[in-house]
């Protein structure tokens, strides 16, 4: 198991930038695939992205693609998404994931959410 803890959340100005980390601990970071997923007020959690655990493989949503970018350093059991040209839509509670395993399917364990608000 691995427990996610997200940091950098905020309120930036459309067309800002930020930079979200999820730090993880407990079993092996290297063998877990990792994801960034989202919630806006009134609808479902949406996947964002995610990554492989070699950080070889990404996979965008559509809505963020070009725009937004992860990345991970497994010596340090951390993921990132860096966050540009934001748009209000992007307003939401974003939440780190994790799977065992390879990229597709279903993300096991959560961090408990980090806020980004988007003014415009």
């Amino acid at each position: 198991q691995v427990q996610l803890v997200e940091s950098g959340g905020g309120l930036v100005q459309a067309g800002g930038s930020l930079r979200l980390s999820c730090a993880a601990s407990g079993d092996t970071f290297g063998y877990y695939a990792m994801a960034w997923f989202r919630q806006a007020p009134g609808k479902g959690r949406e996947f964002v992205t995610a990554i492989s655990w070699s950080g070889g493989d990404t996979v965008y949503a559509d809505s963020v693609k070009g725009r937004f970018t992860i990345s991970r350093d497994n010596a340090m059991a951390t993921v990132s998404l860096q966050m540009n040209s934001l748009k209000p839509e992007d307003t939401a509670v974003y939440y780190c994931a994790a799977r065992y395993g390879n990229i597709n399917g279903q993300y096991d364990y959560w961090g408990q959410g980090t806020q980004v608000t988007v003014s415009s």
